[in-house]
């Protein structure tokens, strides 16, 4: 064999060996093959901060074929990812595989495309050591802080705790939102509107502005019933009336972190599916024989630039040009700059080729595929428009002694606005801005000097509200904004926060757990540099550094660890064990095996109540969702106890409903109900349901088995292998997919990287 090219994902494996030939082995690293073990720090902090990788746990048998397969190949192509995380894989490919340096060819992809697979093969490089520090000494600052502070909490919160770098300021933004929520006293306020009518019986609404010295706000129901009376009766006329075009331009093509702003604004999408569907999009769709086969649909997912390669403008231009006409393409190719500090090694998000257009490609594509296709097209497409005009105009009336303002606009020119219009964030009503035109409002003929027939006047009352809470496109505009964390990490911020129970969902919104307020607490009062907003974001800078060489991963983790481990060893000497423990909630149940007063207990499944003197006492009573006793109901069923002959009941338990014999605890023979998953059998169609084996570990199985023999330890999902079709599979323990199609091997992670 002469080339091997060894890719991250096996879908992009199979898209890139169709464009390669014969003379090409395309095979797949299913992400990455060595990382930090997970028993221990491993990192030698007194040697330089040296790490101690080590294979994961199951590649073995890959990391052999894999080695084989580099040793009998003249050339090894490392294809991971084209950013940091991608160099570091290809990093540790070449250290675990023992790949020669002559051997080794590193070469990137923006799209996957035939053109830009082969241009990349063509120019290849060494690896990028800047940047694969850069990606180690992210991984092991966090290792140092999960390892290193996780201990602490659970001394002075509770067991099962842990801690995250970036995580944890995450985790302060929306804590810090709602203590501005609950302290916000709301304030009264009033607008006046009032109807109007002009010469030819046109209809005109203004809304109350001020005075001649200048715009005022009305606070009270005295002020706004001043300026009632002060007009009553009085003669309105247009003190004047300014018309204009104004011109409004496109958004720029989207980068990763306005893509999940954006997918979850208009598609209501969360950050970690956005990310998994453009990975899906990036890394190939079958679009059948007739279109080319497998095909990568968009560019690089992970980028910061707004850079544009000029084929792909130039092909918007004709497209553009050639659907819409001329004059809906600017007299000049716009240009959008990437912001200072950004990384630039990629375009901007876009279509890999617009002859894939959205509704053209429609039936190869998932739901959730084609709707962010189609937003990412439109998006792109709508950047390289030309701008839409706008007719506006604004008319100030005076009425005994103060202005009323009407304004509004209607589009004159479609532009970009013809095919895409950008959502914008919500924000909470506080007083009334009537200096913002109304969209489509036309006015009818007035001008300066007319006196215009007063209709009705309409005072209304309102309260200034609090901000909102922060949706997950909010919360990734401010961190982005701020430079916390890089775009490519946000949607595993936002599912690690949750997932450990800091932060929960409510509705769109995200909002602190208890857990997660008091954990803040404590982080802010021990260790405030590490929740720093501006310390987090200057650390960015300096992972930035090291990529660049202008600095070192050894400095900037020796700069970080004294100071942390100075702060740490502080905080471990005065603060006590519990002192961050989270109050006991008690209950109004009653122990009826020692007579305690039971309180709440968060478990695996949920809260449920305890006995306060376990483990002298274990006895235990489940809740209902809002903290209630569940009613314990005894029904009688037709079933006889194979053990005793008595008859069986259906009981009540923790974890639902069960059988029991009606002797318990006399005779202890009890049955499952079997729980239904919401997941169909992939051999009958018949429902797939959760049971628990002899040695009560849990597996599934169609609801007909023995009669269908489907049955699997991991979990069934309703998602399909983008591969072969066949169903996905949830392994237990991991947060991963896989496909047990024999030959398929395919893999996805449903977290992007390795976190602490």
């Amino acid at each position: 064999m002469a080339n091997l090219v060894i890719m991250e994902s096996p879908t992009k494996a199979g898209t890139v060996k169709g464009y390669l030939g014969s003379g090409y082995k395309v095979v797949a690293s299913t992400g990455h093959i060595r990382d930090l073990p997970k028993s221990t720090l491993g990192i030698d902090i007194d040697d330089d901060f040296k790490a101690k990788y080590i294979n994961i746990r199951g590649k073995g048998p890959l990391i052999k074929e894999l080695k084989k397969e580099a040793k009998n190949a003249d050339k090894v192509y490392l294809a991971t990812d084209p950013d940091r995380e991608g160099e570091a894989i290809a990093w540790h490919l070449s250290t675990a595989l023992d790949i020669p340096a002559e051997k080794i060819r590193r070469v990137t992809f923006n799209e996957i495309t035939k053109k830009a697979v082969k241009a990349g093969i063509k120019a290849p490089r060494d690896i990028d050591m800047g940047l694969v520090n850069s990606q180690q000494a992210r991984r092991l600052l966090d290792r140092i802080v999960g390892y290193k502070l996780s201990p602490f909490l659970w001394k002075t919160i509770k067991s099962g705790l842990s801690a995250g770098r970036v995580q944890s300021v995450a985790t302060r933004i929306i804590v810090e939102r709602e203590e501005e929520i609950r302290a916000f006293k709301p304030e009264e306020y009033w607008t006046i509107d009032v109807m109007l009518e002009g010469k030819n019986r046109g209809k005109v609404k203004a809304k109350f502005w001020g005075d001649a010295s200048g715009k005022l706000e009305l606070h009270s129901e005295d002020e706004a019933m001043k300026v009632v009376k002060a007009v009553d009766g009085k003669e309105f006329s247009v003190r004047s009336v300014k018309k204009a075009i104004r011109m409004k331009n496109p958004a720029p093509p989207f980068t990763t972190s306005t893509m999940q702003q954006e997918a979850s604004r208009k598609l209501g999408f969360q950050s970690q599916k956005i990310m998994r569907v453009a990975q899906e999009l990036y890394e190939g769709i079958n679009l059948g024989t007739a279109s080319g086969g497998v095909q990568g649909l968009i560019t690089y997912m992970r980028t910061d630039s707004l850079r544009i390669a000029d084929e792909a403008a130039d092909a918007a231009r004709e497209f553009i040009v050639g659907r819409y006409g001329e004059e809906f393409y600017p007299k000049e190719r716009r240009i959008y700059k990437t912001k200072a500090g950004a990384q630039d090694a990629h375009e901007a998000i876009r279509p890999s080729n617009l002859a894939f257009e959205p509704e053209k490609i429609k039936k190869s594509l998932t739901q959730d595929q084609y709707r962010l296709y189609k937003l990412i097209w439109d998006r792109f497409m709508a950047s390289q428009m030309a701008s839409a005009e706008l007719d506006t105009v604004t008319a100030d009336i005076e009425a005994g002694g103060y202005i009323f303002r009407s304004s509004g606009y209607t589009v004159k020119f479609q532009g970009y606005m013809t095919l895409y219009e950008e959502s914008e964030d919500y924000v909470a009503p506080n007083v009334a801005d009537t200096d913002t035109p109304e969209k489509s409002v036309k006015l009818p003929k007035i001008e300066q000097g007319d006196v215009l027939k007063h209709d009705t006047t309409s005072p209304s009352r309102h309260f200034t509200e609090p901000p909102p809470r922060y949706n997950e496109a909010s919360l990734v505009k401010f961190l982005e904004e701020r430079g916390i964390g890089r775009p490519s990490t946000f949607a595993t911020i936002i599912t690690t926060i949750i997932t450990r129970g800091y932060v929960v969902r409510d509705g769109k919104s995200l909002k602190p757990t208890e857990l997660g307020e008091i954990t803040t607490r404590l982080m802010v009062e021990n260790f405030p540099k590490i929740v720093d907003y501006q310390f987090t974001a200057e650390m960015e800078t300096e992972l930035d550094e090291i990529a660049n060489g202008v600095n070192t991963m050894s400095g900037v983790l020796r700069g970080f660890y004294d100071e942390f481990s100075a702060a740490l060893e502080h905080a471990e000497q005065t603060v006590e064990k519990g002192a961050y423990a989270p109050p006991v909630e008690e209950t109004d149940m009653i122990c009826e095996k020692c007579g305690a007063r039971m309180v709440v207990k968060n478990g695996r499944y949920g809260k449920f109540a305890a006995c306060p003197n376990y483990p002298t006492c274990k006895n235990t009573k489940p809740l209902t969702q809002d903290g209630g006793a569940v009613e314990e109901k005894v029904v009688e069923t037709d079933m006889v106890c194979e053990k005793c002959g008595s008859p069986m009941v259906m009981r009540t338990g923790r974890y639902g409903n069960f059988y029991a014999c009606s002797r318990y605890p006399e005779c202890k023979n009890t049955k499952q109900i079997a729980k239904e998953i919401g997941v169909s059998c992939p051999l009958c169609g018949a429902p797939i349901v959760v049971k628990k084996g002899k040695s009560k570990s849990v597996f599934y199985s169609c609801s007909r088995y023995p009669e269908c023999e489907f049955s699997s330890w991991d979990v069934p999902t309703s998602e399909k292998c983008p591969s072969c079709g066949a169903m996905l599979y949830k392994k237990k323990g991991k947060e991963q997919l896989i496909c047990k199609t024999e030959g398929c091997g395919y893999k996805r992670d449903t977290e992007s990287e390795p976190n602490e």
